[in-house]
């Protein structure tokens, strides 16, 4: 038990102490990992009820699978560098009325059936006519609001009053 505690532990600070730069710098031979994607924990029971957007309050078949996977993944030899796990990690539970991304490089997004898709710009390379920034999003039992701001007007700026009163009265 304490060697898989000590092995969660090194992964911290965005790195994992097991692959530093240093160690692996140079090529040293031929390796595996493991891409897995979309455990979406909710979304088996949503689509076999047919309610995509309240019936996703059950995981379990989700759980034993993603068990199942983790089993196996454990199993192989040669054993894998690291294992990525892309994709949804959740499906909309009940009350979710928005979902933020990024990856795109520029703001972006849309809405369907009362469900917003939220693209955020980056921090770093823009890809289109954005600033560099982040967006604040403040949630109440009643909204979801949300501003997009330049690292410039955070820094100088700080939060919209809107969203300040938004905040304050909860």
């Amino acid at each position: 038990m304490a060697d898989t505690e000590e092995m969660f532990l090194r992964a911290k600070h965005r790195t994992f102490s097991g692959l530093t730069e240093e160690a692996e710098r140079q090529w040293t031979g031929p390796f595996c990992f493991v891409q897995a994607a979309d455990p979406q924990l909710g979304l088996m029971k949503a689509w076999r009820i047919g309610d995509a957007v309240g019936g996703g309050d059950e995981w379990e078949e989700e759980v034993a699978l993603t068990k199942q996977a983790v089993a196996g993944v454990n199993q192989l030899r040669p054993r894998p560098r690291f294992m990525v796990l892309c994709g949804d990690l959740v499906h909309a539970m009940p009350g979710v009325t928005a979902v933020f991304s990024g990856h795109y490089h520029r703001n972006a997004g849309g809405c369907h059936d009362g469900l917003d898709m939220v693209v955020t710009s980056a921090i770093g390379c823009q890809l289109g006519d954005d600033t560099h920034g982040v967006r604040l999003v403040a949630v109440t039992a009643n909204a979801v609001v949300h501003r997009y701001y330049s690292l410039e007007q955070l820094g100088q700026r700080g939060v919209d009053e809107e969203l300040r009163k938004m905040l304050q009265a909860c």
